[in-house]
């Protein structure tokens, strides 16, 4: 199964957060997820005041899930906290009554210091792969690496697996 998951910047957020980098630049979810389309399963992390602009951009059979995070960062003069964010999920591996059922949410703290904002914790990345039901040797593509703490998180998870092979 090859499966991609994308946490661009958020609209209206690239310059804010990301203008050290040059690379950085808003992006065109429209085209993202055309692009996303061409994978077995794929999921997309964005902000929760910007769902009602890009869920209607998605083919009919997604999902929402969310990300609920008990630190969060609190802002002055913003109330209620923005303290969990939606993930559009597609596709992803069928399971058999015999395994176990995966919620739609996870509940995981921010990170800290990891060199860029919204760096996604290890939990997360761990839930997204049990969401898609992901197997050692699936094809995973972290389309927006920042720090590279996804495709890490999925080396780890791959490690953790039970071995496949036929004795």
């Amino acid at each position: 199964m090859k499966v991609a998951y994308a946490d661009p910047p958020y609209i209206g957020q690239a310059k804010k957060h990301y203008s050290h980098d040059p690379r950085c630049a808003e992006v065109d979810h429209a085209d993202l997820i055309e692009r996303l389309n061409g994978y077995d399963a794929w999921a997309l992390s964005l902000s929760s005041p910007t769902l009602r602009i890009i869920l209607p951009m998605c083919p009919d059979d997604v999902r929402v899930m969310a990300w609920v995070k008990p630190f969060a960062a609190f802002k002055p003069n913003v109330n209620p906290a923005y303290a969990w964010e939606p993930v559009i999920v597609r596709g992803g591996r069928k399971r058999t009554r015999d395994e176990a059922t995966v919620r739609d949410w996870v509940s995981a703290n921010i990170t800290l210091k990891r060199g860029l904002a919204g760096a996604k914790p290890e939990g997360f990345c761990f839930w997204l792969f049990d969401v898609f039901g992901m197997q050692a040797g699936d094809e995973f593509d972290d389309i927006f690496p920042g720090t590279g703490g996804v495709s890490r998180a999925w080396e780890t998870y791959q490690r953790q697996l039970p071995c496949m092979g036929v004795a």
